[in-house]
């Protein structure tokens, strides 16, 4: 059965849009979470921040990275199907996804494996005793936040552009 001809009326446009919508939930939504798990580990139990950091960087290459793949080709397909390659609500999109994919790869994924092994030894400096974060570790989450800050702010632009299609 070819897309064209899905019996519940569907055409592969909205087929396709639906996979777009899809994926760059899966890529942001985690980008919008990430300061609230880190803000309660932080409180919490400063000796989990090393495996946070872990699970942040795997969430940035699998789901963040894998979502801009599907919103990037998904976005392709429906610019060529409805010829708005000149429009520029594409043109933003596209860009987006680039500055996005550029920070997570460039600054996330390289500060939160460099976060990780600050925070590593300063749970190892700590042992058992009260564990103090160090100016390292600190300028490293500041890194993270501000750049989370800032691909949060990029993907809500981008959802009233495409929304609004200016």
């Amino acid at each position: 059965m070819a897309m064209q001809d899905l019996s519940i009326g569907t055409s592969a446009y909205e087929v396709v849009l639906a996979l777009h919508i899809a994926g760059a939930l899966v890529a942001f939504g985690s980008i919008f979470a990430f300061p609230i798990m880190f803000a309660l580990a932080r409180r919490q139990d400063h000796r989990s921040l090393p495996l946070m950091h872990r699970i942040e960087r795997m969430i940035e290459r699998v789901l963040i990275n894998g979502g801009l793949l599907i919103v990037v080709g998904a976005g392709a397909y429906l610019a060529t199907a409805g010829k708005d390659w000149s429009r520029f609500f594409v043109d933003w999109g596209l860009g987006a996804a680039i500055v996005i994919g550029g920070l997570v790869g460039s600054v996330m994924i390289p500060a939160s494996r460099r976060a990780e092994a600050a925070v590593s030894r300063d749970v190892e400096k700590a042992s058992e005793g009260e564990l103090e974060l160090s100016d390292e570790y600190r300028r490293l989450a500041r890194r993270l936040t501000v750049t989370g800050l800032l691909c949060s702010a990029l993907v809500l632009a981008t959802i009233f552009i495409m929304v609004l299609k200016p």
